[in-house]
């Protein structure tokens, strides 16, 4: 009897060691909808034969029976959203207990269409998550592993494992400092644009961090996700030539910024080099890693004296003798990754991400890549600069057809890749969800139910205002990179086409239909004072309408000063100032829009008053001037500006109200000297490394918005 039990016991032990684990999703249930906690069953999907989940209700519960983890928490979000009229996001949460609890009374079944779900940039992480602590990670991850995501770049954490790396090759404790950069930078240094700007990272701050990515990894696993982790592409300290002798290829800069230098990858060091940056990952963050993101020459990066193809070959050769079956990740990016460096790679461990799909179908151009798997992603925001964006059609139309064409075979998937994610959540939630499409799908018809579950009730207003939001800011004007920007923000001049570099002020839509979607959104106030997804959107649509205005505003006052009307230069000056306040009052009305807000998440993600302080002035340098202290090179300020309460009327504001006083002199017949935006702008983010005082009282939302269209 005791061998026959025994033997019994052998033949269960595999399937209850390989039995899929729903604690992850049970937990995730727990954190954001614990009103569902003892309603919801989980039961594998067995030899379904692919990814995808069922829903029904039996005996009064919520049977989701899924092939996986990640199935799991998108067939619950499917619930949630299509059922309860639910949702999470990164403007808001409607995820109040609903009762009586909706039945699915016919089995409903869902496959995904996308293999990878892929969500981040390297950017992301310093525009929206420089300073996360373990609660905002918790929430992120959680809203990742309800739209779907399996896929995620991980970029921080890094700090440990170069610390490691190079005190193994001779770096002294300065040395190493020196490369490691602050907390709201390390994307372009994981990138090999820059080294050491915001630095010096405490130690204390290295090994929480540290700590952090090991909880993420932990929670990352148990949702269904895989980490992406960086790879090593050859990215050394710029001077690492003084550490061994090998054939180091210098990158010049980054703007003003030296860059690191690329360890030629045909060297024989470089094998050294890879296999020490893997084996101190394997040690920090586990050997089951199956993704390596790493993009080398990345922006204008030197090859000269490089063979790229041999250079391509022995990166990936490296990670496969650290991590065997691992697969590289590589942007879709401009010329990256350049066609000889793929040449010679085995393209079956290859994973090419469509980095800028709203605008560009290198997928195509390309031959997927020259016969490279790769998935379609979007940008949509650069440097989490406020505005609305995100061409909803075009995401559905081009996941379509690259996913039926002559590339189908290649495309794997569909990716997020914002460089900063606090802004247009419908754009990300889409995308997302047509993982899980296989027919393609109708933009305004998704809309309808998007619109329900953002809100948590049908509304006439509001659902014929974002059908004119579908035909307006969220439609396809053409090329162009993120939203349009405000000139209220931008750095004061006459002649001005963009707030940062590389933007544009031009709205390529009908202004005067978004306003009037705008005013149809706000008639529905009375009938959403509880919801919060509700106010947020009010509040941004309402910016986006003051934005707008703006530049009329603006081209009546230049006009004014070019013909030399003091009169009216005045009053149009004046006018433009108004808006500033008029927006700052609006803002006011929630702490998503508060600069406050986002000083004290800084403050509050330091352990100690060394970190608190540099993590505020990280803070205040990026949403400002950025970095470069070079005037030639000062090509970055406004890069991640931001319309937040506070910055509007101390420093926006008052920017232009130096200029406008400078013209005034002018108009005078005076030769006034220029404001020193360059000191002033630095001048201002060092005098702002403390909270402000709140104050004495916040506006309503219904209050500001009245205000707008009085």
């Amino acid at each position: 009897m005791n061998r026959k039990l025994f033997f019994l016991l052998l033949f269960l032990l595999p399937a209850k060691l390989f039995a899929t684990d729903f604690s992850g999703v049970k937990g995730l249930i727990e954190r954001r909808v614990p009103w569902l906690k003892n309603n919801v069953e989980f039961v594998e999907l067995k030899n379904s034969g692919k990814e995808g989940f069922t829903l029904q209700t039996k005996s009064n519960k919520l049977v989701i029976e899924a092939s996986g983890s990640s199935a799991a928490a998108t067939g619950l979000n499917w619930y949630l959203k299509y059922y309860c009229n639910r949702s999470m996001s990164h403007m808001g949460d409607n995820l109040a207990p609903v009762s009586p609890l909706p039945k699915v009374t016919s089995k409903v079944s869902i496959a995904a269409s996308a293999q990878y779900r892929y969500a981040l940039n390297y950017c992301t992480y310093n525009y929206t998550m420089s300073f996360y602590d373990w609660n905002d990670w918790q929430r992120e991850l959680d809203w990742m592993a309800l739209n779907g995501v399996n896929l995620m770049l991980i970029a921080n954490g890094e700090e440990a494992v170069w610390q490691n790396v190079l005190r193994k090759f001779g770096h002294t404790e300065q040395e190493i400092t020196e490369f490691i950069t602050g907390p709201a930078y390390n994307a372009w240094w994981l990138m090999g644009n820059i080294e050491g700007w915001g630095g010096p990272m405490p130690q204390s701050q290295i090994d929480g961090r540290k700590a952090l990515v090991k909880n993420m990894i932990s929670r990352m696993r148990s949702l269904g996700i895989e980490p992406v982790m960086p790879a090593f592409f050859g990215m050394v300290p710029h001077n690492f030539d003084k550490k061994i002798k090998a054939h180091i290829a210098n990158q010049g800069t980054w703007g003003a910024f030296i860059r690191p230098s690329i360890l030629d990858p045909t060297d024989p060091e470089f094998n050294r080099v890879a296999g020490v940056f893997y084996d101190e990952t394997k040690k920090l963050y586990g050997a089951d890693i199956k993704f390596f993101s790493g993009d080398p020459f990345h922006e204008g990066g030197l090859i000269e004296g490089v063979d790229l193809g041999k250079a391509g070959l022995n990166i990936q050769r490296a990670m496969q003798q650290n991590f065997p079956g691992s697969t590289w990740v590589l942007q879709g990016w401009q010329d990256n990754p350049k066609k000889a460096l793929l040449a010679e790679t085995d393209k079956s461990l290859l994973l090419i991400q469509e980095l800028f799909g709203e605008n560009t179908n290198n997928w195509e151009t390309r031959k997927a890549y020259e016969g490279t798997p790769f998935i379609w992603c979007t940008v949509t925001n650069f440097g989490e600069r406020p505005g609305l964006n995100g061409k909803l059609q075009r995401f559905a139309n081009e996941v379509n057809r690259a996913s039926t064409g002559e590339f189908a075979s290649y495309m794997k998937g569909v990716g997020i890749m914002p460089e900063g994610i606090n802004n247009n959540p419908v754009a990300y939630e889409m995308l997302l969800e047509l993982g899980w499409h296989k027919e393609q799908v109708n933009a305004s018809e998704w809309l309808n139910t998007y619109v329900v579950a953002r809100y948590g009730k049908y509304n006439k207003n509001v659902a014929d205002a974002w059908q004119l939001f579908l035909q307006t800011i969220y439609s396809d004007p053409g090329y162009q990179e993120g939203p349009p920007e405000s000139v209220l923000c931008a750095r004061p001049n006459i002649e001005i086409k963009s707030t940062s570099s590389w933007g544009k002020l031009k709205k390529g839509y009908d202004l005067a239909k978004f306003e009037q979607a705008v005013k149809l959104f706000a008639e529905a106030g009375n009938q959403f004072k509880n919801s919060e997804t509700y106010k947020i959107d009010l509040i941004n649509f309402g910016r986006q309408v003051l934005a707008n205005r703006a530049d009329t505003v603006f081209a009546k006052m230049v006009q004014a000063y070019k013909v030399r009307d003091l009169s009216a230069f005045n009053t149009t000056a004046n006018e433009f100032l108004q808006l500033h306040d008029i927006t700052n009052n609006l803002l006011n009305a929630h702490k998503y829009f508060r600069l406050t807000t986002y000083q004290k998440q800084a403050v509050r993600s330091g352990n100690t008053v060394e970190e608190k302080k540099n993590n505020l002035h990280n803070a205040m340098m990026l949403i400002t001037y950025w970095g470069e202290n070079n005037r030639n090179e000062d090509n970055l300020h406004e890069y991640a500006y931001k319309e937040w309460a506070g910055m509007m009327l101390t420093y926006y504001k008052k920017r232009w109200e130096l200029y406008f006083d400078y013209l005034r002199r002018k108009m005078g017949g005076k030769e006034p000297t220029a404001p020193d935006y360059f000191g002033w702008e630095r001048a201002w983010a060092t005098q702002n490394e403390v909270i402000a005082n709140a104050p004495k009282a916040y506006p309503s939302t219904d209050e500001a918005i009245k205000r707008i269209f009085r």
